[in-house]
């Protein structure tokens, strides 16, 4: 097993998407240490926490969020620390539940999140769904290694993003 996978999900429209980046390894490697690193060291607007399923049950493997916008808002606050981190939490018990996850990630494995939830939201429910979706596919791109080269030549004919997408 490679020393870490990394994943990438993004799922919904507007302003209830949702966009997730993992990674995922052993907690003797580097995502053991960037696990570590986040917890230890929160700065201004970001305060990395470990994912629960509920109060007193965090996920596995353990799991830490970072969020990539500072809390504008009680809502995007909501949004956060509940529906995203819920969402999340759902899709990664779920694979550790379900075996898609290897049993050696129970226990040996720690998780990285970088998740951007828009100060703009105006759904959790929405949030939720979008954090849960993506989530499922950043786990399953890491763990196939995705995307591939023909993936990468396919993509690039389309080249573009929910912000910017080049004119020529």
């Amino acid at each position: 097993m490679s020393t870490m996978l990394i994943g990438e999900g993004f799922e919904g429209p507007g302003v209830n998407a949702a966009h997730v980046n993992l990674m995922m390894g052993p907690k003797t490697g580097p995502v053991g240490q960037a696990f570590v690193g986040a917890l230890a060291s929160p700065s201004q607007g970001h305060a990395p926490f470990m994912l629960i399923v509920r109060p007193g049950t965090p996920v596995k493997p353990m799991t830490v969020y970072s969020n990539k916008t500072p809390i504008e808002s009680e809502l995007h606050g909501q949004a956060t620390w509940g529906a995203s981190q819920a969402g999340i939490a759902k899709a990664i018990t779920e694979a550790l539940l379900e075996g898609v996850l290897p049993s050696e990630a129970e226990d040996d494995w720690a998780i990285v999140t970088a998740n951007w939830v828009n100060p703009a939201c105006d759904d959790l429910d929405a949030v939720f769904e979008h954090n849960y979706q993506a989530t499922r596919t950043a786990l399953h791109m890491a763990l196939d290694r995705a995307p591939t080269r023909d993936n990468l030549s396919e993509a690039l004919k389309q080249l573009g993003n929910p912000f910017y997408t080049p004119s020529a």
